[in-house]
């Protein structure tokens, strides 16, 4: 999907049908559309939509069939995608994609339902909390309404489908519960009889994501231990997770973890854990939010050509690859800006650019970057 195409370019196709009228040279014109355009869907879309919003092609779309209130800042959004949308398996992702303003955004949200939920009814939901100063999701829940159509990518991510028999801990915070209910679900909807503990830590009762999706999975699941944590009512470790929570779960070096939250409480889980003695192979987890990454050293910046569109910008090693594009006129496709779905993805000729998550420089030559955690080190050449 690109990003930053508004209505008027769909207001100058439907004029250019009007000029050329019915018959060959209407569907030659269409033609030389759909085969030299980069992206024809941007031209066909307007078109497509004003018949039928479900047939849009630059996203999949999904019709808001229902909007739930969770906590003061988080709803559930119930969405029904077009036929094309391929499904997904449980703690998989998406992209919501959304236009405001003449420009395209596309932010990140995982699942909340388990995948027999959209086999079944051909619905979806998605959870989600307002960022208070995000740009988008304030704008997401105060603006759809049952009705509505809004864009959404293919699923994407790691399979977190749970195995039978596996005992598992989940350790979340905040909203990164939202991927859990997805897979308790899936394990419920198999009638798994895992062993399973789950921390849900929360600054109060009032901030607890999916209360009575977790009532009712304790019912469905009989070897669900659910143990949500408020921080306000924990007077042995007010601030996040400690080793007595996890002195408390029984065979925790066996345990299969799972872990979603703010990325000072995953870290935390990580040491406790490996302080205790489970695997690291046993350990995976979720992020959906870039960290303060690392020091990007004094050699940070540098001239960065953009070779396809011939424009060449001057880096001060202060911006990512994407934000120099951006800022240069140009408009790369993306999708999270975290470093997670590669929809970013961008060959990069020569010159060496810093991963800005791992602190890892790449090579001098030719290979694949991900323009929205990179920074350049010194000249370098984008195919872009």
């Amino acid at each position: 999907m690109e990003k930053g195409v508004d209505r008027g370019q769909g207001r100058s196709y439907r004029g250019v049908l009007a000029r050329v009228g019915p018959g060959r040279d209407t569907w030659r014109w269409l033609g030389q559309q759909l085969f030299n355009r980069e992206n024809p869907a941007m031209y066909f879309d307007p078109l497509l939509e004003s018949i039928n919003p479900l047939w849009a092609q630059r996203y999949i779309p999904a019709r808001v069939e229902a909007i739930e209130s969770e906590t003061h800042d988080s709803k559930t959004l119930t969405l029904r995608p077009a036929r094309r949308w391929g499904g997904f398996r449980a703690g998989q992702h998406l992209n919501l994609e959304v236009e405001k303003d003449g420009r395209w955004y596309s932010r990140p949200f995982s699942l909340s339902c388990s995948p027999s939920h959209w086999e079944q009814d051909g619905t979806i939901t998605v959870t989600i909390k307002k960022v208070a100063d995000g740009e988008i999701t304030p704008w997401l829940l105060e603006h759809f309404e049952p009705g509505d159509v809004i864009g959404i990518s293919r699923a994407y991510g790691e399979d977190h489908t749970p195995e039978p028999g596996h005992p598992m801990l989940f350790v979340t915070g905040g909203s990164g519960i939202t991927p859990v209910l997805s897979q308790l679900e899936a394990m419920a909807d198999r009638h798994l009889r895992n062993p399973v503990t789950l921390l849900y830590f929360v600054r109060t009762d009032a901030d607890i994501i999916g209360g009575r999706k977790l009532e009712a999975l304790a019912e469905r699941l009989p070897n669900l231990e659910l143990r949500i944590v408020a921080a306000e009512q924990d007077p042995q470790n007010p601030d996040h997770l400690g080793p007595h929570h996890l002195q408390a779960v029984e065979g925790l070096t066996e345990r299969d973890c799972f872990l979603c939250g703010p990325p000072g409480l995953m870290k935390h889980a990580q040491n406790l854990l490996a302080d205790a003695g489970v695997p690291d192979e046993q350990i995976s987890s979720t992020l959906f939010a870039v960290g303060p990454g690392v020091v990007v050293t004094e050699d940070a910046g540098g001239t960065v050509h953009f070779s396809r569109s011939d424009i060449t910008v001057e880096s001060a090693g202060d911006r990512r690859l994407l934000e120099e594009a951006e800022a240069a006129g140009l408009n790369p496709r993306y999708g999270c800006r975290m470093g997670i779905c590669h929809q970013c993805a961008c060959r990069k000729k020569s010159g060496i650019v810093v991963n800005q998550q791992t602190g890892q420089p790449s090579g001098h030559g030719e290979e694949t970057v991900q323009l929205c955690i990179s920074v350049p080190q010194g000249a370098v050449e984008l195919e872009l």
